[in-house]
């Protein structure tokens, strides 16, 4: 692929450079990141896959020491340019993460990835403070960790470990920069801090006080924050929860293909198009940050159902969902009936995988 980028170069530098970052001290290479995140949303989409090198259809990484997998290098030839990776667990300071990826193996892989430049994306699935239930209990939390002594104090704690281990994941002496996705999908009903378990009023408060705790009390100077409602339905508003522009990096949206592709497609349009509008006012970069179908039983999904709405969207990047198992699965691997579909996808104009995104002159 031939990327032509000078054009781009003073926009960045006029219009960039001017809105602060979350972070008023960001690192060095949080900048960088930042930035880096900006030419490839001029030039096309970074592809990422969650848990890519984590596990895949019959293997986890955990059984391979010496060699880094992955079901997309495995086909393509190439791994992708954002690797997701998720910290719940962290809280307890369990050895493992919630799907068994143990923390050590978690940042050996995340190291790995950003030695080869490579972006890395963290969600967490927070458990509930109250209950210790997982992220899926619904008993209201929120006004808890706000309000009761007890119950923040433990938040605090929380986000004390979750500061302490990203502090871990270093290059060269270096605090690696992370795109941090805490609390997501919050206008839907399945997690303790969505709605209706928290209103958003107090999801802004949460919100802005994970921020300040990370950046503030734990001094994290190297995470981009980014802010990820659900598909948008009728009643929604992308705005609903927003803590403001001070508390947020990228704009993002997280919209699935429940087997109904004409649908998803419509949303997949209208959505990030109301994310892009948005995020153009607010001079912030957005994303696409969760998507998929589960087992990929459309034909040609990746290049007739998913490339057309999103190659001139102005995403910074796609997050496509884990490889767990042959029924939950959202990447082929070798052997599946998308395996030729995801080949043409990769070689399409605007996606870029992780050789394409180490050829773009920053």
């Amino acid at each position: 692929m031939v990327i032509f980028l000078h054009s781009c170069k003073p926009f960045y530098n006029s219009v960039y450079t001017k809105p602060n970052l979350v972070d008023y001290k960001p690192s060095k290479e949080l900048k960088k990141l930042h930035k880096k995140l900006f030419y490839i949303s001029k030039t096309g989409f970074a592809v990422g896959h969650q848990d890519g090198t984590s596990y895949g259809i019959g293997w986890k990484q955990s059984d391979f020491p010496e060699t880094i997998k992955s079901d997309v290098n495995d086909i393509v030839g190439d791994f992708p340019a954002v690797y997701g990776f998720d910290i719940s667990g962290i809280e307890y300071q369990n050895e493992y993460n919630i799907d068994t990826v143990p923390f050590v193996t978690m940042r050996k892989l995340m190291i790995d990835a950003y030695s080869k430049g490579g972006i890395i994306t963290v969600s967490w699935h927070a458990n509930n403070p109250v209950t210790d239930g997982n992220s899926w209990d619904k008993t209201p939390a929120v006004s808890d960790i706000l309000n009761n002594p007890e119950v923040t104090l433990k938040y605090d704690r929380w986000l004390k470990l979750v500061a302490d281990y990203l502090k871990t994941i270093m290059y060269k002496g270096k605090q690696i920069p992370i795109v941090f996705r805490p609390l997501h999908e919050m206008n839907g009903s399945w997690f303790w801090w969505g709605n209706p378990n928290c209103n958003p009023e107090d999801y802004k408060l949460l919100w802005q006080k994970t921020v300040s705790s990370l950046r503030d009390q734990h001094q994290l100077h190297n995470l981009i924050y980014v802010y990820s409602p659900n598909r948008l339905e009728p009643k929604d508003h992308y705005l609903d929860y927003y803590p403001g522009d001070e508390f947020v990096d990228v704009l993002g949206i997280d919209i699935y293909d429940f087997k109904d592709s004409k649908t998803y497609a419509k949303s997949v349009v209208n959505d990030l198009k109301i994310v892009k509008e948005l995020a153009i006012k607010r001079n912030k970069l957005y994303a696409f940050t969760e998507t998929g179908q589960e087992a990929i039983t459309t034909n040609n999904w990746y290049t007739e159902i998913l490339y057309p709405k999103i190659k001139d969207s102005g995403i910074s990047w796609i997050l496509f969902w884990r490889n767990y198992s042959k029924t939950h699965h959202y990447m082929p691997y070798k052997t599946h009936s998308s395996e030729q579909d995801f080949k043409k996808f990769k070689n399409l104009p605007k996606t870029l995988f992780l050789q394409d995104i180490n050829k773009l002159k920053l």
